[in-house]
């Protein structure tokens, strides 16, 4: 196994979601990340592109960091035989853990949750609690709504254009592996 240099936070679904792209994508991430010598950090769940995700990783020989509070621990299936398990009391302590120990934060598809904690790493970045790259893969075209959100929120004055400028999108894993190498270097 390569030596853990980066570790990158991924954000994504407890469900595979309607398209066949979704559950290739978290694939193809998983083992983009391991090929890089980057550790997951994720929600230690083993259901829906959460588990898609660790699973390329440890097949393809990478580093694993999970966090799950107890109360998901039977719903998310806490996948127990990563490298690193821990379970925390509240969503809110898995958040913290998850980003405290990542140098980048990617979001895959997948609902609230994933929207959530997208929402909380870029609300923590405009505050200047941490300065990680954050990127969505745009799968398809998934995150498009949420572009045009952001753009809505920035011109109807609620916030400043760099809410905008911190995240980065990626159409693909190709251009995902492109911009963290990018980041991470």
């Amino acid at each position: 196994m390569n030596k853990v240099l980066k570790s990158v936070c991924v954000y994504c679904g407890s469900r595979d979601g309607g398209e066949p792209a979704y559950a290739l994508a978290a694939e193809e991430t998983g083992a983009m990340l391991a090929d890089n010598g980057w550790r997951l950090v994720y929600g230690a769940g083993d259901v829906g592109l959460m588990g898609r995700v660790a699973n390329a990783v440890q097949k393809a020989g990478g580093a694993t960091f999970g966090v799950i509070p107890v109360h998901l621990l039977d719903w998310e299936v806490g996948k127990r035989d990563l490298d690193t398990f821990i379970i925390t009391e509240t969503m809110h302590e898995r958040k913290k853990v998850m980003i405290m120990n990542a140098d980048a934060v990617v979001v895959l598809p997948g609902g609230a949750g994933s929207l959530d904690e997208f929402f909380e790493a870029l609300t923590w970045r405009q505050l200047g609690l941490h300065n990680k790259p954050i990127i969505l893969l745009n799968i398809d075209g998934f995150w498009d709504p949420l572009k045009t959100l952001l753009d809505h929120v920035v011109e109807q004055d609620f916030a400043g254009q760099n809410i905008i400028d911190f995240v980065q999108v990626a159409e693909d894993v190709p251009s995902l592996a492109s911009l963290l190498r990018a980041s991470l270097s």
